[in-house]
């Protein structure tokens, strides 16, 4: 059964937009105003829950750069104003535990790298700087008397010493980088394999703007944080400041890390691996309120990054560990405690919907407090829950959600003044017979003033992953609602291999990932073929990152589309050896093991029957999928004969995230689509 969602009519801030805009309405969403939007970030409460703090970022289109500032709150929604002046960067708000004093980290003045500062808020003032480390500060908490922290250090060097080797690399006219082990790099960015990601301690009240009061506490311990990639998120302290729980590697194989969870006793010399047993990542730990146990997610298929994370419960004094979520098939890899110790509150991947759950702590049972859009990782204060929430209709909002009846209230104003005049299209969730007899969710969207008696182009849209999601929620890099504006009906179908359908639903396409998502992708293509309103002459597709790679594979296929996007796709399984992620190799082993496997599904193989006009763009510091991948399918179809064009961005990684580039990717790919299915009803 078809839900319909039907949108109010919205309109837009009157102003210049870009002389680059070609959209002759300007009421519909462009590019352009996805570039006016604010954008607010995951908020923070003081304990008592009179202070409400986001990070909130806009950009400058004419400069290219982007300010964020954190605002503050109140409860009531009576409350809006900036804490942090302009023109400065500001991130990862964290209360005192009396609520009195708000730390985030900044790079102003003279610093080097980002740095603590400490805002009182019962008192007028500016921010005071704590910490004067040059490697800068990362993943903030406050616990008890002291603010923790992660910096990425030479383990051997003095702080004076690190200060003297970052000016050192800064003036070096040498550019070389070298590596003897794995990882080299991550999404965007190299790995210093000289560096190490190590935690720290410094007291809130610390007299001193330098190093000498900050304390180590996994050098000691012989252990480091993971080496690609850590937040926040990677390490615990309980309230009282006895216990360190965080992520480590767990085996000295680097090339495909064990991430589990170690255990030690502020002070101590001594670590406990709490988790060597799962073979799997444990991750996420967090205390519990009365510092008894330790919660974490947990994976049980080392190299499946989908598999589905149970939540799991370390009793300290008992040294033992349960399964929380045993019985539930979704994934639970962002939680919070509960106040009173007694459940977790959770934003959950819950079909095509993130949705925020309660789960009781003694038996696992969740309940959905959220249901029809999207919120992102909640914060307590009494029966209240905030957190941000969108649609495929509105940006992030600030709201509050009364944790019992999951009743909601905006608590911010932005994006009104821009939203109040632009006119949007509607969109509905509709079911349809996949691979294997399945039923597969899609989300349907129609262009502003849709008539189901004319006739309409469809524009196939293929996401990413493999093993993420369509969710009602809102996007700057795919929006549906530009694409819709431009006239056509888009499709955003959650194909098997999505996640937030369950684990045997996310797991159906491996090793295989071109069979079962073919299948579906072909499937909601018939489904569409037989509406009245559609078109079949003006059907185009695309697709980026796996959803890329599928619409290669779409490529070789027979298909009735008239013109491809594909965007940082996986062209070449083989290749993609290159990348800091090769496709199945930790779990199914590599091409030299398997070439089967690699061979039946690399697009290609099926170069053969490639004669689809096709659009590719990719970056270069895509290290995620490397530029390569993108050159030889452009070299192949010209090498074919087939019209392509091929757009390449110097300075872009796995997304475009520069406001220019953005606007003219946004305005190529228009411009490409057009020309093989024009816009608009007929």
């Amino acid at each position: 059964m078809r839900t319909l969602y039907l949108i109010l009519l919205l309109c837009l801030l009157p102003g210049m937009l870009s002389a680059s805009d070609n959209n002759n309405d300007d009421s519909r969403l462009s590019v352009e105003r996805l570039w006016q939007f604010q954008r607010i970030g995951n908020p923070v409460v003081s304990a008592n829950g009179k202070h409400i703090v986001a990070p909130v970022t806009n950009y400058d289109v004419k400069t290219d750069k982007a300010q964020t500032r954190l605002w503050l709150f109140s409860a009531d929604g009576k409350q809006q104003r900036p804490l942090t002046a302009e023109g400065l960067r500001a991130s990862e708000p964290v209360f005192s535990p009396d609520g009195n004093t708000l730390a985030f980290i900044s790079q102003r003045d003279k610093d080097e790298a980002g740095q603590i500062y400490l805002l009182a808020m019962d008192k007028p003032g500016e921010a005071q700087r704590l910490t004067g480390v040059p490697t800068g500060v990362s993943g903030l908490k406050w616990r008890g008397k002291h603010l923790y922290f992660i910096s990425r250090v030479w383990s051997d060097k003095s702080w004076e010493q690190m200060a003297e080797q970052l000016k050192a690399d800064k003036d070096k006219k040498v550019s070389a980088m070298q590596w003897n082990a794995l990882p080299y790099s991550h999404f965007d960015r190299y790995l210093d394999e000289a560096r190490q990601a190590h935690l720290f301690r410094i007291n809130a009240t610390a007299s001193v703007t330098n190093s000498d009061e900050v304390q180590p506490l996994t050098q000691p311990l012989g252990q480091q944080l993971p080496r690609s990639n850590q937040s926040a998120s990677s390490y615990d302290v309980d309230s009282n400041e006895q216990y360190l729980a965080f992520n480590a590697n767990g085996w000295d194989n680097q090339v495909d890390a064990k991430i589990d969870i170690f255990l030690s006793q502020l002070g101590s010399d001594t670590v406990e691996n709490l988790t060597k047993d799962n073979q799997a990542p444990d991750s996420n730990p967090q205390f519990s309120p009365d510092g008894k146990s330790l919660a974490f997610s947990r994976q049980q298929i080392h190299g499946f990054y989908a598999d589905t994370a149970r939540l799991m419960i370390y009793d300290l004094a008992k040294k033992s560990s349960r399964v929380v979520t045993g019985d539930w098939d979704r994934s639970v890899s962002s939680f919070r405690w509960a106040d009173d110790g007694r459940g977790f509150y959770a934003s959950i991947d819950d079909a095509a919907t993130r949705r925020l759950y309660y789960i009781d702590a003694r038996n696992g049972k969740p309940r959905a407090i959220t249901q029809e859009t999207s919120f992102g990782q909640p914060v307590q204060a009494g029966t209240s829950l905030f957190a941000t929430n969108d649609s495929f209709l509105y940006p992030a909002r600030l709201v509050s959600v009364d944790s019992r009846n999951g009743n909601t209230r905006r608590l911010d104003s932005f994006n009104d003044d821009i939203l109040s005049k632009v006119e949007l299209g509607t969109f509905e969730s509709v079911s349809y017979k996949g691979a294997d007899g399945k039923d597969i969710q899609m989300w349907v969207h129609y262009p502003p003033g849709f008539d189901k008696s004319k006739k309409y182009p469809l524009l196939m849209l293929i996401h990413g992953g493999p093993h993420n999601a369509f969710t009602n929620s809102f996007s700057y890099r795919w929006n549906s609602q530009t694409f819709a504006s431009w006239g056509y009906v888009t499709a955003w179908p959650n194909f098997h291999g999505s996640s937030g359908f369950g684990q045997d639903f996310a797991d159906a396409i491996n090793p295989d990932w071109r069979s079962k998502p073919l299948a579906d992708i072909q499937a909601a293509t018939n489904w569409f073929e037989n509406q009245s309103w559609i078109d079949t002459e003006r059907m185009v597709a695309g697709g980026a990152s796996y959803g890329g790679y599928l619409t290669s594979i779409l490529l070789g296929t027979e298909h009735p589309f008239k013109a491809l996007l594909i965007h940082a796709a996986v062209y070449n399984m083989y290749s993609q050896m290159a990348a800091d992620f090769a496709v199945h190799s930790t779990r199914f082993g590599g091409y030299w093991d398997n070439p089967d496997n690699y061979k039946s599904i690399s697009p290609h193989y099926y170069a053969g029957n490639f004669n689809t006009p096709t659009l590719v763009i990719h970056g270069q510091q895509d290290l995620r999928v490397p530029v390569g991948q993108g050159f030889e399918l452009f070299r192949t179809l010209q090498s074919r004969g087939v019209e392509s064009r091929m757009i390449y961005f110097p300075d872009e990684n796995h997304w475009i995230l520069k406001p220019n580039n953005s606007i003219y990717w946004y305005h190529e790919v228009k411009s490409w689509l057009t020309r093989f299915a024009e816009p608009g009803a007929k």
